[in-house]
């Protein structure tokens, strides 16, 4: 990976790394343009240790020692470095991670065969918050879960802030989109996995009952910031499954479900 110090904005490989802060540009990078955007420097060596390539480096000088094992790696690919002001005026913001890089989005993986040895899948259904898709994953990573699973309108897993704000965990957990609940239900269900809808409904099991007892393969589904799940989650659910709370406090943010039901099944797969 040569190293080239920039002292201007008019080459055209820096058109990765144009202008991050606008949303029209990040959808034709990410995923229409078949790329995504890894933040920092640890970030981006979890990206290169699972496999994925990059397209080119943008950093700042003290954070070149960080990376130099990456950038050997890729004699090819370029890493441009420049000072704070035209990284900033190039972005749109102020990096103070200190390093970026575009990376070539990897084919996702089957479905069935993703889910072959797993015994704990996370499914989120149409979450559209980059931070809680983050926070989701980073759970995922931390409390073990095997594998999960984004519904098609689900936000991107690959997004900038997304993998941010799992610090890097999104690409070392397997995941994969799956399609409308008329296809993932029976594919879940035929793999043998009970699937476990997180809902407030008059039929939900506390979640310490259920994880005491869960059964050996569980599909835990979490649905949208705003309307939680849809009908056609809670239709292929076997069962519904609540997190008690206190002070009329009837719910908890997605991400922080997610930590709560992981846990509560881990812990009890332990004791037992």
């Amino acid at each position: 990976m040569p190293v080239l110090r920039i002292d201007s904005l008019d080459r055209p490989e820096l058109a990765d790394f144009a202008g991050l802060t606008d949303v029209a540009m990040r959808r034709l990078l990410e995923p229409a343009g078949g790329l995504y955007l890894a933040e920092s420097s640890k970030v981006i060596e979890r990206a290169v240790a699972a496999g994925h390539v990059p397209r080119a480096l943008l950093l700042q000088e003290r954070w070149l020692p960080d990376l130099q094992g990456v950038i050997e790696r890729f004699p090819d690919v370029p890493a441009f470095v420049a000072d704070d002001a035209l990284l900033t005026e190039l972005t749109g913001f102020s990096m103070h991670r200190g390093a970026l890089a575009s990376m070539h989005r990897p084919v996702l993986p089957d479905a069935r065969e993703l889910l072959r040895d797993a015994r704990l899948v996370v499914v989120l259904e149409d979450i559209v918050d980059h931070t809680n898709v983050g926070a989701a994953f980073r759970s995922a990573a931390g409390l073990g879960a095997d594998a999960v699973l984004i519904s098609p309108r689900c936000a991107d897993p690959l997004y900038r802030r997304s993998v941010r704000v799992s610090m890097g965990t999104v690409l070392q957990v397997p995941w994969t989109r799956i399609g409308e609940w008329r296809e993932a239900g029976p594919l879940l269900h035929e793999l043998g996995f009970t699937i476990a809808a997180l809902a407030l409904t008059e039929d939900a099991v506390p979640l310490p009952s259920f994880a005491a007892a869960a059964p050996e393969r569980v599909a835990v589904v979490m649905g949208t910031e705003g309307d939680g799940l849809s009908r056609r989650a809670l239709s292929a659910a076997d069962v519904r499954v609540e997190i008690p709370m206190l002070h009329g406090v009837d719910s908890l943010n997605v991400a922080a479900a997610s930590a709560v039901a992981l846990y509560a099944l881990t812990t009890a797969r332990g004791s037992r």
